[in-house]
């Protein structure tokens, strides 16, 4: 399942514990017995009294990557969460803010979080969108058939809530739909791409093909496009195709420049290396657009 699809309208309460936005944040979803508790790390000497650090639950800690684009990510579980948060305070260096999901004292148990993190941990290994930071892949324990179903709900909301907190580490490329933004592509010597705008961000698709090797000037004016190739190359979204890389599943990028940067192993402007079939570039379409 990943119920990350689910498009049913919902609200989100955010609270700010401390009166500062970048600080302790509580966010409680409409119809929904679950929790979310945000904080940066700075803050968790002041935060971890709370009664919420005392329930089990299941948590991310996050830090942008060293490219720059996105994020990485380690996930795990707590019964209950503050022993977890405090060990990782004291020795896990990477992270810079944290998310933790609890339903209140005595709602979850530590197979029904268990569950929770098996299933994180696969769909972002599935997303393949950031470095995973946890060594193993655990299996799900066993529950009854009406606990998973309760922790699939459970899930769901979780999965529904993360991209609206700025946690995109989840998603799968939207599906492309007839009748969306059209088709653009992308071409160089030897290689070709195919892709499309969307409300997620810029979608290149399975089977296009990107250049083998990246040219001197990208790795010293835009290292972190360099970063980011090496980190598809390694987790297997694009593929070795011979003379060429090839993309073995959809990818969502930040923008079309960072996209066709990736594809064409050079500083790009990506409003004006993608273009239509008939050849208007993407800046024009835009232009075109804004105009009506």
């Amino acid at each position: 399942m990943n119920a990350i699809n689910n498009a049913t309208p919902f609200s989100l309460r955010i609270f700010v514990a401390d009166g500062d936005p970048d600080g302790l944040r509580l966010v409680e979803r409409s119809n929904w017995i679950g929790k979310a508790v945000m904080f940066p790390r700075a803050v968790f000497p002041q935060v971890r009294k709370r009664k919420e650090f005392e329930e089990t639950g299941v948590y991310l800690l996050l830090a942008p990557q060293e490219s720059g684009e996105g994020e990485q990510l380690y996930i795990g579980e707590g019964d209950p969460i503050r022993p977890r948060i405090e060990q990782h305070y004291a020795k896990k260096d990477f992270w810079t803010k944290a998310v933790f999901f609890v339903a209140g004292q005595g709602l979850l148990n530590k197979a029904h979080v268990q569950y929770l993190e098996s299933q994180l941990i696969k769909l972002a290994a599935d997303a393949k969108r950031v470095p995973l930071d946890n060594a193993t892949a655990p299996s799900a324990p066993t529950l009854s058939e009406a606990d998973v179903a309760d922790m699939e709900v459970f899930l769901g909301n979780i999965l529904g809530m993360l991209p609206v907190l700025g946690v995109h580490a989840f998603e799968q490329s939207p599906t492309i739909k007839k009748g969306g933004n059209p088709q653009l592509h992308c071409r160089g010597k030897g290689i070709a791409a195919t892709a499309r705008d969307t409300a997620q961000g810029f979608v290149v698709q399975s089977g296009s093909f990107a250049a083998k090797d990246h040219t001197p000037s990208l790795k010293q004016y835009s290292p972190t496009v360099c970063d980011l190739r090496a980190q598809l190359l390694k987790s297997g979204v694009l593929g070795d195709a011979g003379d060429r890389l090839r993309f073995t599943q959809d990818y969502t990028f930040s923008s079309p420049s960072l996209a066709a940067a990736v594809v064409l192993g050079r500083q790009s402007n990506g409003r004006t290396e993608w273009e239509d079939a008939n050849g208007k570039t993407l800046k024009a379409l835009q232009e075109a657009e804004s105009e009506k």
